[in-house]
């Protein structure tokens, strides 16, 4: 028996919007279906990436390679289940949390899932920034500033419906992939060296400041608030609402998440790639500022636009992150609470929130403080991945909930393995902290 739907659809503006053409080709039922994986896509590719990207790779060279590989791949998994809940149960996380749990720990876990999206929009809101003052001289303090003006673009968006919403953010994708493959061939990377970082070592864990990388990295790619994003997302598709229906659902969802993440990869392993076949092989391995790697790129590689080049894609991935955030606090609020606010009202709550702690870093540490700020985001984003994959695995194998659509056994049991990996992690990140 599945779970009883709730009284208010999850994004009921944009519910059921998309139609998926009957009859039609393969290809074509896909080209319908795919966005969602794109709008998770963007915030594995976030400004928080590029911190702990130029970092490790300043620092380490290849080597964190091998964690990007492994995150994403969980992250393929754990993307697909979330797909799964929405177009199975129809309900979002956040509704089935708020359905599932008592109203105490669905009050707990709505408020972390709050700080994970705060942790999230400090880092678009510090990369945006960043990018403004390297591509434009602006004082990064009126850079954080300025970017609480985002909310009206997304507004506006969302006015064009969500098809073009869909269309605007594989625009800027496309855009930051060409930044990077103009950055990838002018850095010229070892192509074995590139193949040898894909292999995991056991460094990664007994090195304690490599570890901290190693948690930021997996924070900065599997994101706790696009589990709550995609299993709303895919509910503007019109499938079929029978069993039919849905298995097809699955699948195309399952593809579309897959592929838009594969794509994630390629920009978060370039972004290391190129930091460390500019900067470790040349025996800096002390970049970890943005705008320093910016600074640097240009000479180092010999090509005058390199840095410019490194900025455009910058801002586009704070711009792209901006909307995917929207949308994710929207859900959460909604999913949790069942509250209704305006759009605007609520962007602008959680803008503020970022703002405040990214102008009181920056006013006190300096530009030095905003990167070291961005990586603690990510670090934070991942303590807080458990309490977002731990409810979707326990839902999406209850047959209670899903019906026959629950995950079968091999998958429960690989999902549960990355979940145990994702605890695990933290608590050694965590032990560190307090006994290292």
């Amino acid at each position: 028996m599945t779970a009883a739907a709730p009284v208010r659809r999850s994004l009921a503006e944009s519910h059921r919007s998309v139609a998926i053409p009957e009859g039609a080709s393969f290809w074509r039922r896909l080209f319908a279906f795919a966005g969602p994986g794109y709008l998770v896509a963007v915030g594995y590719m976030d400004p928080g990436n590029w911190a702990t990207g130029i970092a490790g790779g300043s620092a380490y060279g290849y080597a964190l390679l091998s964690v990007i590989l492994l995150s994403n791949l969980m992250a393929m998994v754990l993307q697909a289940l979330s797909a799964r809940l929405g177009i199975a149960a129809g309900l979002d996380l956040a509704q089935a949390c708020r359905a599932r749990y008592s109203k105490a720990t669905s009050r707990v876990l709505w408020l972390l899932c709050e700080i994970a999206i705060i942790a999230c929009d400090l880092a678009e809101v510090l990369g945006t920034a960043i990018a403004l003052k390297l591509l434009f001289g602006l004082p990064l303090t009126w850079g954080v500033l300025i970017t609480a003006l985002d909310v009206f673009v997304i507004l506006a968006l969302q006015r064009f419906g969500f098809r073009k919403l869909e269309a605007f953010i594989v625009t800027l994708l496309l855009v930051i992939a060409g930044c990077f493959l103009f950055e990838l061939f002018a850095s010229h990377p070892d192509p074995a060296a590139v193949a040898a970082g894909l292999v995991p070592t056991t460094r990664i864990v007994t090195d304690p400041a490599m570890l901290y990388l190693a948690i930021g990295i997996l924070g900065a790619t599997v994101m706790p608030h696009n589990l709550y994003l995609h299993s709303s997302v895919v509910q503007t598709r019109a499938f079929g609402e029978d069993d039919k229906g849905k298995r097809e659902a699955v699948r195309l969802a399952t593809i579309d998440s897959t592929v838009a993440l594969g794509f994630a990869f390629f920009i978060n392993a370039a972004i290391l790639i190129v930091s460390a076949a500019t900067f470790h092989i040349a025996g800096r391995t002390d970049i970890a500022e943005i705008d320093e790697a910016y600074r640097l790129l240009a000479p180092m590689l010999g090509v005058g636009a390199a840095s410019i080049v490194f900025a455009v894609a910058l801002l586009a991935s704070g711009q792209n992150s901006t909307v995917t955030g929207t949308l994710a606090g929207q859900i959460v609020m909604e999913g949790f609470l069942d509250l209704r606010i305006p759009g605007w009202a609520r962007r602008l709550i959680t803008r503020a929130l970022a703002i405040i702690p990214a102008v009181l870093v920056v006013g006190a540490m300096g530009d030095a403080g905003a990167t070291r700020l961005l990586v603690l985001s990510q670090v934070i984003l991942s303590l807080q991945l458990p309490f977002a994959v731990v409810p979707l695995v326990k839902f999406t194998g209850d047959r209670a909930i899903m019906g026959r659509f629950a995950s079968p056994v091999w998958l429960r049991i690989l999902a549960w393995t990355i979940a145990s990996v994702i605890i695990v992690l933290n608590i050694m990140l965590l032990w560190g902290a307090v006994f290292g």
